[in-house]
């Protein structure tokens, strides 16, 4: 525990660290105020989603058409999770940030990120769910070093309290990457891809899953995820993203 006396020189040693490392844009590069931040620029070329949006899978609306709205898809064929949120588009502004995130190894983005989800799925979180972060098969983790899911389940948990659980749920097939592939391609890319392990089914069985992944383009692998905790036991389902493709 720092005392009164020490308060002071901390807050030196911070004021001269800032001084030599002065805080930076998280994006741009620009001086900010503060760490993990974005710079006024960056921040309004932003697209940050919000209501009015789908009760059920978040998909943003051009007017408020009434609470408890959903979408088309979701009316035409309803989703395996009870709700989905994402923070941001994914698009223009955004792509390059999230992909150096994503394969640059820029692991200090997983805390300005974290925030954002928070904010964005504040009413996904309750006391009986767990964070469970979409796995990599380990050869891919090894090639990109960390799982970028898991360490925003983590920055998360932290956040919220809840619990994270990086373990039960596992890849257990390589497959190809969804780039570029349709919604049909996708489904079939990714089926039988997730499984939970066995000797840690008890750790989900009955739980709310909040199942947590970057990007969200066709819900291809959140369902098959979901659709794995189910098969071990879990409770229902939620899902929330860092970005969506709209």
């Amino acid at each position: 525990m720092i005392g009164s006396l020490g308060r002071p020189v901390v807050h030196l040693g911070r004021r001269l660290f800032d001084v030599v490392l002065p805080p930076r844009c998280k994006k741009c590069g620009a001086l900010v105020v503060e760490d993990d931040r974005l710079c006024s620029d960056c921040w309004m070329s932003a697209t940050f989603l919000g209501p009015p949006w789908c009760a059920c899978c978040g998909l943003p609306f051009e007017y408020d058409v009434g609470a408890g709205s959903l979408c088309g898809a979701c009316m035409a064929a309803p989703p395996l999770f009870d709700v989905a949120r994402s923070a941001l588009a994914y698009d223009d502004a955004s792509r390059e940030m999230i992909l150096r995130f994503k394969h640059g190894g820029d692991e200090t983005l997983s805390r300005l990120f974290a925030r954002w989800m928070a904010l964005a799925g504040a009413d996904l979180f309750s006391e009986q769910s767990i964070i469970v972060p979409v796995p990599l098969h380990p050869w891919r983790r090894i090639s990109r070093r960390f799982n970028q899911s898991a360490l925003l389940a983590a920055e998360l948990a932290r956040l919220t309290g809840l619990p994270s659980d990086p373990l039960s749920l596992v890849r257990v097939k390589r497959t190809p990457s969804q780039g570029g592939l349709g919604k049909t391609a996708r489904t079939l890319n990714v089926r039988g891809a997730f499984a939970v392990r066995p000797d840690r089914r008890e750790k989900i069985a009955g739980r709310r899953i909040l199942l947590v992944d970057d990007v969200w383009t066709s819900g291809a692998t959140a369902e098959a995820c979901i659709r794995a905790c189910r098969k071990a036991g879990s409770g229902p389902a939620s899902l929330l993203t860092l970005a969506r493709v709209l």
